[in-house]
């Protein structure tokens, strides 16, 4: 009786010990972002015709984002889309004139993260938004979760389109 319970005992320990080991998604905050923000910039293409910069409005990520992750952040998307990206809110777009008031639109696209839960089994959900003018944007939620040694895109949808 004793070994049985012993070894029911030693099982338990084992898998509850193997739940917890894995990464903690606040240390990769640079790349979740990353993923999460790509995934909405790809959304809408007609949305980002003839833009002339990518804004990120980071104000209100508050959750550990690092000074090199905001960085790794722009790289990534002057990397990937070859042009100007900026972090910056809308109203700071307007005061900088990237706002032109005739057409009531932006020149280029301003992506942002309104949501984060961090979920207990490596998912990461979030919701944004992909801002071009009043009546060009749109809303996306999503799932970043970490596979394979990445953080990757597990789904994406509009939510709703302005």
């Amino acid at each position: 009786m004793k070994i049985k319970f012993g070894s029911i005992l030693l099982i338990l320990s084992l898998f509850l010990t193997a739940c917890n080991i894995g990464v903690d998604p606040k240390e990769h905050l640079g790349e979740i972002y990353s993923v999460a923000l790509d995934s909405i910039m790809e959304k809408d293409e007609a949305l980002s015709s003839e833009m002339k910069f990518i804004a990120i409005d980071m104000s209100n990520f508050d959750d550990g984002l690092s000074a090199k992750d905001k960085q790794d952040i722009i790289t990534f998307f002057k990397d990937k889309y070859k042009m100007d990206v900026m972090v910056a809110t809308f109203d700071e777009l307007k005061e900088k004139g990237f706002y032109d008031p005739e057409n009531m639109s932006l020149t280029g696209v301003l992506l942002r993260i309104e949501k984060v839960d961090f979920k207990w089994n490596h998912n990461v959900f979030f919701e944004g938004s992909k801002y071009r003018s009043g009546l060009g944007a749109i809303g996306v939620e999503g799932t970043v979760h970490y596979k394979d040694g990445t953080w990757q895109i597990k789904e994406s949808k509009e939510t709703w389109i302005s």
